[in-house]
Order: C-alpha cells, then sequence, then structure tokens
C-alpha cells in the first residue's frame, strides 16, 4: 500500500488525532470527522477533566492528612470534631476550571492538527455500503450536524469511535443527581453523601477524589475488593487508605437500582438492602461507540461486547479498516490509543512499524496514593505465565517519604530468577505515575537488576526505594544461585 494518500480518520480522540499528526507528516492527504471536539472523551470528559479535579483533592488530602505532622499551623485554631476537614472547596469553581482546561487543551490539538494540513469535518462518520472499490478506496459518509450527508473516499480508514458509560436500566441518570462520570462537572454544590457504584479505576478515583474534597462517601462493589483488576497488595493498601479516612466501602454488594425521591437517592443492593445519599454515580463500565456505523456490513468483525477486533498492528479483519482506542478494548488508556492510531498509520502508509506490545504499557490509578503499575503483575507470576522473583519494599523505610509524611505505599519489582532482568513493576505512592518510568525503561529495555541498582539516585529521593529494591533483588538471586 506504498501508494495510499488518503487517510480518513472517524474520531478525535488520542487514537484519532495523534493517527492524523503522523500521517501528515509522511504526506497522506489527512481528514478527520470528528463529533464532540478534538481530543475525545480523553480531553472533554474524562482524562483531563478528571484528573484536573483529582488534583485539587489531592492538594486538600496532602494539607489534610499532614499538616499537624509537619508542623503547620491553621489560623483560626478552631476546634474540629473528628475528621472534619481544614480546608474546603468550591465544587462550581473547580468544575469550571475543570471544564476551561478541558476546552483549552482541545483548541490546542485542533490548531496542531490543522496546523499539519488535517482537514477536520464536524459530524458523525460511518462506512459507505459499497465495501472496497477496484482501485481498494472505501466511501466514507459524514453525517453532518446540520442533517447534510457527505462523502469521502479513503485508501485507509481509521475508526478511534472511543466508548461511553455504560447504564444500568434501573439506575437511568438524570444529570443532576443520579450521574455518570461525564455529568459530574455540572455540579455546582459539592454532593454531601455521594454513592459511587463501581470500584474499577473510575469509581475508585472519583470516590477518592470527592472523599477527599469532602464529600461523605459510600463505594458499592460487586466485588471482594476495590479496584480488582489491580495488584492485590496495592488494592489491599488503597481500601485500608479509602476506610481509615472514613469512606464506607461496602464489598460484595451489587447495586439493582437507583431512582431519586425528591433531593435524595436510593440505591437497592442484590440482597434488598437501601441506602440513601444526596448523589449518585454510576461507574459501571463503557460501551464501544461501534453501532450503526456499517462495520459489520464492511466486514469488521466485532466482540461480544461490541468492541472492534483488532491485530498487533491495528489492522480489522476488513482490508484498509484500522481501529485505535477503547472501540477496540485492547487496552483502555489514552496512551494505547494513541500508539495503536500512530501504529496504524505506520502500517498502512507503508512506513517501518513496531507491534503493539502491552507488556511495555505503564499505566496509574490516579487515586491517593496513585498506583502506578508496568510489565507482568502478580497475577502472571501466580498463575505461571511469567517465572519471576518478587520484592516489595514498603515505603514506610523511604527517609524522603518519612519527611513528606508518607505513611502508605510500596515498590515492588519482578525480575526472573535466572538473568534478573526486571520484567515488571508496582508503584504505590503519592505521584507514583512519575515513579513508575524508570521501571518502564528497564522493562522495555531488558535491564537486569543490576543495571537497575547500580545507577546512581539522588538522595533522599522516594525513586530511592526502586534502587534499593532492585538492590535486594540481586542480593536474593545471588543466594539463589548460590544454595
Amino acid at each position: 500500500m506504498g501508494g495510499v494518500t488518503r487517510i480518513v480518520i472517524i474520531g478525535g480522540g488520542p487514537g484519532g488525532y495523534e493517527a492524523a499528526l503522523v500521517a501528515a507528516q509522511l504526506g497522506a492527504e489527512v481528514t478527520v470527522v470528528d463529533r464532540d471536539g478534538l481530543g475525545g472523551s480523553a480531553v472533554l470528559t474524562d482524562c483531563v477533566p478528571s484528573k484536573t479535579l483529582i488534583a485539587t483533592a489531592e492538594v486538600m488530602t496532602t494539607f489534610d492528612s499532614s499538616y499537624q505532622e509537619l508542623g503547620i499551623t491553621v489560623q483560626d485554631g478552631a476546634a474540629r470534631e473528628q475528621g472534619e476537614k481544614v480546608v474546603g472547596v468550591d465544587l462550581g469553581k473547580v468544575n469550571r476550571r475543570v471544564k476551561r482546561l478541558a476546552i483549552a487543551q482541545s483548541h490546542d490539538i485542533t490548531q496542531s492538527v490543522t496546523r499539519a494540513g488535517v482537514t477536520v469535518l464536524r459530524g458523525r462518520g460511518r462506512l459507505g455500503s459499497g465495501g472496497q472499490a477496484v482501485d481498494g478506496s472505501r466511501e466514507v459518509l459524514v453525517d453532518g450536524p446540520d442533517g447534510s450527508v457527505q462523502s469521502l473516499r479513503a485508501d485507509a480508514v481509521l475508526i478511534a469511535t472511543g466508548a461511553h458509560p455504560r447504564e444500568v436500566p434501573d439506575a437511568t441518570p438524570d444529570g443532576e443527581r443520579i450521574l455518570t462520570w461525564t455529568q459530574v462537572y455540572d455540579l455546582e454544590e459539592l454532593p454531601r453523601e455521594l454513592i459511587v457504584v463501581g470500584s474499577g479505576v473510575t469509581g475508585a478515583e472519583f470516590a477518592g477524589a470527592y472523599q477527599a474534597l469532602g464529600s461523605k462517601v459510600t463505594l458499592v462493589s460487586s466485588r471482594d475488593r476495590v479496584l480488582p483488576g489491580e495488584d492485590p497488595d496495592a488494592a489491599e493498601v488503597l481500601e485500608d487508605v479509602f476506610r481509615r479516612r472514613g469512606m464506607n466501602v461496602m464489598s460484595r454488594s451489587r447495586a439493582e437500582s437507583a431512582k431519586r425521591i425528591g433531593d435524595r437517592v436510593e440505591v437497592t443492593l442484590s440482597d434488598g438492602k437501601v441506602i440513601e445519599g444526596t448523589h449518585c454515580l454510576m461507574a459501571v463500565g463503557s460501551i464501544p461507540n461501534t453501532a450503526e456505523m456499517g462495520l459489520e456490513e464492511a466486514g469488521v468483525k466485532l466482540n461480544d461486547w461490541g468492541q472492534i477486533q483488532v491485530d498487533r498492528v491495528s489492522r480489522t479483519s476488513a482490508p484498509g479498516v484500522y481501529a485505535a482506542g477503547d472501540c477496540t478494548g485492547v487496552f483502555m488508556l489514552a496512551s494505547v490509543a494513541a500508539m495503536q492510531g500512530r501504529i496504524a498509520m505506520y502500517h498502512a502508509l507503508g512506513d517501518a512499524v513496531q507491534p503493539l506490545n502491552l507488556k511495555t504499557v505503564a499505566s496509574n490509578v490516579f487515586t491517593d496514593p496513585e498506583i502506578a503499575t508496568v510489565g507482568y503483575t502478580a497475577a502472571d507470576v501466580e498463575c505461571g505465565k511469567m517465572d519471576a522473583v518478587v520484592v516489595k519494599l514498603p515505603l514506610r523505610g523511604n527517609p524522603r517519604a518519612k519527611m513528606q509524611g508518607i505513611r502508605d505505599g510500596f515498590v515492588k519489582l519482578f525480575c526472573r530468577p535466572g538473568t534478573g532482568i526486571v520484567v515488571g513493576g508496582v508503584v504505590v505512592a503519592p505521584r507514583a505515575s512519575e515513579l513508575i518510568h524508570p521501571i518502564s525503561l528497564a522493562v522495555d529495555a531488558n535491564l537486569t537488576v543490576e543495571q537497575v541498582a547500580s545507577a546512581f539516585t539522588v538522595y533522599p529521593s522516594v525513586s530511592g526505594s526502586t534502587a534499593e529494591a532492585a538492590r535486594q533483588l540481586h542480593i536474593r538471586k545471588r543466594a539463589d544461585g548460590e544454595s
């Protein structure tokens, strides 16, 4: 496909706009079809807004949990009840800042894409019914906001339409008291009593954030622990922190319905128990935006959840059609979506391409403390997928952590028993998203624990615990070799 010049990208999120930039740089004629604004949900309703909200919560938690230990005095000196917050928040002002930053980021992305020579069309894109033409091109139809329909020809099409929050039939969001995570930024006042249904990443992040902002939070989890997909030691630390800060974590509790009664919300659990609050946030997963796009008619295979099936270079089952991001369900991260989109364009335009390797993906849960992971996991070791030696080093012994009043968290490293090659890691700490990078480099470059241990670290620093964990793995490897 060295002669490909016409690229049509449906969806302007990270998978779409990053792909557009690559394709334009490689000399293609690129059109992005987008409904809501470039950046997609990642910028407008998900990553950027939620992490901006969490940034405010993080400042509050850091101060509230450590000001006394660090010797900081509060000026009014008023006596406070147990658990009462030292500082408060104006949620309306916070949310206005959240939306302002999201729109600004979307504007910056649009400018960057258009400067690269990409055409951006507002509308809803779908594949035409004619299939591939003799020259290998396909038709893409664009339903405009004014009701018009525009036809485009594309030598390659990238589907990057993302996903939207899943709704429970008996818990229909109203945008005021029963909310999805895309609706919380319209709140002007802090929920007094917030029920969060769902203890995955989204549920845990919002539950922790609103608790830090001052809400009384109940987290309803259908599983036996929060964050069932994360490292179990990390999830245990976070759940302990949640409970210690006053959150009501209800494990093994499945929500059947949520209904609004005046200014209250009642959530009924599967065991018949009813819990009440002023607001309810439904965080029960997402649904790919793949319906009514002509995908299956064009030969694009979907799985049982409606996600597009792709290979490691983002190809679908239909020639000339690629897919990237949450609509594929491969790994629902903006960074993975962007990589899938770039890989698709490299492949479609005949450039050098390295297939997607999920074992080098670093991910982060933006709770407090944060949970960052990369590479093989404890579950992989337990099931025999990877033979690895593990060391977990609590942060309470780290000098910088002591100075900052950090009491919760750890660094965990996984390495191969014979070679000592680092194959995975977990960091639970404030700003773990920044601390995971050296471990990511080690995993990506197949570094050994000796190489990680011998690299200089700043003293004192939290990252010093990564080097110390590597040294302990080295000592254990030597002891195993001598036995």
